[in-house]
């Protein structure tokens, strides 16, 4: 669908783009036009509608319906072009786990990146795609036997062992005459992340060999003595949402100093650093974020540094962005279904909650929802934008600012929805899941088609 609306430049709230660092001051849901957390392209249009990607919200809600998830492709692409900029020299490897679809896959391969996956369905959707499974990386704290036969049948590039026991079951099925290249995951002890459900840098979790106790060191003499793995370099990821630079400092001193134990107990000089994700994002206007070119400057001086003090030879830097690509780049849009004012709180039902976004019920996570498509003038009045589920907990918006006439059959958008939507979208209540829409230059394609009843009905066999 191609629309001949002119896209105006923004006339509100700041300047959007991937190398923004966090606007100063406080969060506030008092900006219902600040437009610094929406995607770069998102302009205003007469009677209050949004376009996005040159297409208006609301067309988009008529013709595809809600929810739906609308993904701007130039957005997600400047992203990964922000990433390359910021670490030259470096491996940028998109994480699947925040969003991935065939296009999704398409569009960070022709930017340059490669690939972090998590499950034989994320790495057999990406090689079908067409992505080269060298600039592939597997790992998860708990890979199934069908995870490491696919991997290896498909020939990725590197496994992150993330357990001692994962080192022999690899090991065993490496075909005869051939070396696997892994790295191994390190827990460095260092707290960071946006909420404790998030925070993977501490020894108090499920993933990775800590270095306190030297389960790192362990594994990497097991590794080391497997002729079938051929260890290249080491792995850690510290959390989620951190939007500071100095974890990611800490950890590489860390990991530099493993390095040149290493180095002095084996001889053996590993060529890779993985330093992981978590790069937070804003979602709301005034939130932090981080800002993506003093992190790779700086943590490409850090790692310069120490290892000229440790005298070993500069390892090739990863990094693993995931939500900082994919999350700022989406949109959800939701239909009010009822407006209920129950004592002194008001309850704005959309047409789907938790089951197409868990987040703020594992999380506690804040959205800035906006009210599209009709101009009010009544005066925002504080409401919780809830789901249709039957959970207390289906919340999407807490405590949030809307036109104190917000009405069944308002269209509500909500922005930074592409990352952990669809990823972690569950079935429950037999509520379909949304479809995924991509805008570019004025038209709208369908990327993941609506999950119908059928499709429901369909796996259901047995009676």
């Amino acid at each position: 669908m191609t629309v001949t609306t002119t896209t105006p430049q923004r006339t509100t709230g700041q300047p959007a783009g991937p190398d923004r660092p966090g606007l100063p001051g406080s969060p506030s849901d008092d900006l219902p036009d600040d437009l610094s957390v929406w995607p770069a392209s998102t302009a205003e249009l007469p009677h209050a509608d949004l376009s996005v990607g040159g297409v208006p919200l609301t067309e988009l809600a008529e013709r595809f319906g809600t929810p739906t998830y609308v993904l701007d492709e130039a957005e997600v692409r400047a992203r990964c072009r922000a990433y390359l900029r910021a670490f030259p020299d470096a491996d940028v490897l998109y994480a699947a786990k925040a969003f991935l679809c065939r296009a999704m896959a398409h569009w960070v391969r022709e930017e340059g990146l490669g690939l972090d996956v998590c499950s034989a369905g994320e790495l057999e959707l990406a090689v079908t795609t067409g992505f080269p499974p060298s600039r592939i990386v597997l790992h998860g704290n708990a890979k199934s036997p069908d995870d490491l036969s696919t991997a290896l049948r498909l020939g990725v590039g590197r496994i992150v062992i993330d357990s001692t026991s994962e080192i022999a079951r690899l090991a065993a099925a490496v075909p005869a005459g051939s070396r696997q290249q892994v790295l191994v995951r390190v827990v460095p002890g260092i707290a960071a992340g946006g909420h404790a459900k998030i925070r993977t840098g501490t020894d108090d979790q499920k993933f990775g060999l800590s270095l306190a106790d030297g389960s790192a060191q362990h594994a990497i003499t097991r590794i080391l003595g497997q002729p079938r793995l051929h260890l290249v370099g080491l792995h850690c990821h510290l959390g989620s949402q951190i939007t500071t630079v100095k974890p990611f400092l800490s950890a590489v001193r860390r990991l530099v100093g493993l390095l040149a134990r290493i180095q002095e107990q084996h001889g053996v000089t590993l060529s890779q650093l993985d330093i992981g994700g978590g790069h937070g994002v804003a979602y709301r206007p005034g939130e932090a974020a981080m800002d993506i070119a003093a992190l790779g400057a700086k943590v490409r001086a850090e790692l310069a540094g120490g290892c000229a003090a440790a005298g070993l030879p500069v390892p090739r830097l990863t990094v693993e962005p995931g939500r900082a690509i994919a999350g700022p780049s989406g949109v959800a849009l939701y239909r009010v279904l009822s407006v209920k004012r129950t004592g002194e709180h008001t309850f704005v039902a959309v047409d789907g909650g938790m089951s197409d976004n868990p987040r703020p019920a594992l999380y506690g996570v804040r959205y800035a929802p906006r009210l599209v498509g009709r101009r009010s003038s009544a005066a925002p009045a504080p409401v919780s934008v809830v789901g249709r589920h039957c959970e207390a907990g289906d919340v999407l918006a807490a405590g949030v600012r809307l036109p104190g006439d917000v009405r069944p059959g308002d269209l509500i958008a909500v922005p930074v929805a592409g990352a952990y939507h669809l990823s972690m979208a569950s079935g429950y209540n037999l509520v379909g899941r949304p479809p995924v829409v991509a805008v570019a230059d004025g038209q709208a394609r369908t990327l993941v088609r609506r999950e119908s009843l059928a499709d429901i009905q369909g796996r259901d066999i047995g009676l």
